[in-house]
């Protein structure tokens, strides 16, 4: 064995570590992806609860009519009005809780690029 090192699983030790980091950055961007996802559904979700906790304080008066429209105007202010107070506070929780300069929140604190 002159000059020369022999790796144990074959191969060359830079291939395996290249195919290790391009594995490592896919799987590192796919929880990203899916933790988007869970941020816009959750953004969303939260939006219709305190949409739905606004409507619950109306107290509509009228004909059925007039109550079913007095609902519908209360919607169109609230659920955008909610939906951008929600985006708003998840933009913020994440730009303060990322140390990797990324947006998403990983599971070590940090965030994941």
């Amino acid at each position: 064995m002159e000059g020369g090192f022999s790796f144990p699983l074959g191969g060359d030790p830079e291939d395996l570590l290249r195919g290790l980091r391009e594995f490592a950055e896919q799987q590192a961007a796919s929880v990203h992806e899916t933790q988007r996802e869970q941020f816009a559904t959750l953004t969303l979700n939260t939006a219709v609860e305190l949409t739905g906790a606004a409507l619950s304080q109306l107290q509509p008066s009228g004909t059925p009519d007039e109550q079913a429209i007095a609902l519908r105007d209360a919607m169109r202010v609230l659920f955008p009005e909610a939906v951008a107070l929600v985006s708003a506070a998840r933009q913020g929780f994440m730009r303060t809780i990322g140390t990797c300069g990324c947006s998403a929140v990983c599971v070590t604190g940090g965030s994941i690029e």
